[in-house]
C-alpha cells in the first residue's frame, strides 16, 4: 500500500514497482484505488471503492495472485482497516511525503480544471496532518498490516 496526499507520486511509484515485478516474472496486481471509487463526493466514492475492491481483489486472488501493489491516500486507521479487509491479504504501508511546493510544481503541468481543487485538498490534508503517513499511524502496529 503506497499512500500520500494527491500529487505525492503514489501512482508513479506503484507503476515502477509493477514494472520491477514484471521484469522478475512475478505475478502481481496493480490497483490504483482512486479509479475504483471515482463517483461524486468522498464518502460515496470511498464506500464504492471498498465494495469494488473486495470484488476485484477476489478475482485476482482466484487467479492465484497474492501480491498487490496498491496506491491510495489513506486518511486514517479506520480507512486503512477497511482497505485491508476488502483486499483480503496482509500488507505493508509505505507513505510518501513530498513538500507542498513540489506538489504545486507537479500539478501545474496538468491543465485539467480539477487540479486546482486537488492542490487545495493536498494543501489542506498536509496542514491538518491527515493520512496514515502523518501522526500516530506510522507507529501503530496492527496484525496483518
Amino acid at each position: 500500500m503506497i499512500t500520500g496526499v494527491y500529487g505525492s507520486g503514489k501512482s508513479s511509484v506503484a507503476a515502477e514497482i509493477a514494472y520491477l515485478l514484471e521484469e522478475r516474472d512475478l505475478p502481481y496486481g496493480l490497483l490504483d484505488l482512486d479509479y475504483l471509487g471515482w463517483a461524486g463526493d468522498h464518502e460515496t466514492g470511498y464506500r464504492l471503492m471498498l465494495r469494488n475492491l473486495a470484488v476485484v481483489a477476489s478475482n485476482y486472488r482466484d487467479e492465484g495472485i497474492r501480491v498487490f501493489v496498491v496506491a491510495y491516500f489513506v486518511r486514517d486507521l479506520d480507512a486503512l482497516g477497511g482497505i485491508r479487509d476488502a483486499l483480503g491479504v496482509p500488507f505493508r504501508v509505505v507513505g510518501l511525503s513530498v513538500p507542498l511546493q513540489e506538489i504545486e510544481r507537479r500539478l501545474s503541468r496538468d491543465v485539467t480544471s480539477g487540479r486546482r481543487d486537488d492542490l487545495r485538498q493536498a494543501a489542506s490534508s498536509l496542514e491538518r496532518g491527515e493520512g496514515v503517513v502523518a501522526g500516530m499511524a506510522l507507529t501503530t502496529r496492527r496484525s496483518g498490516w
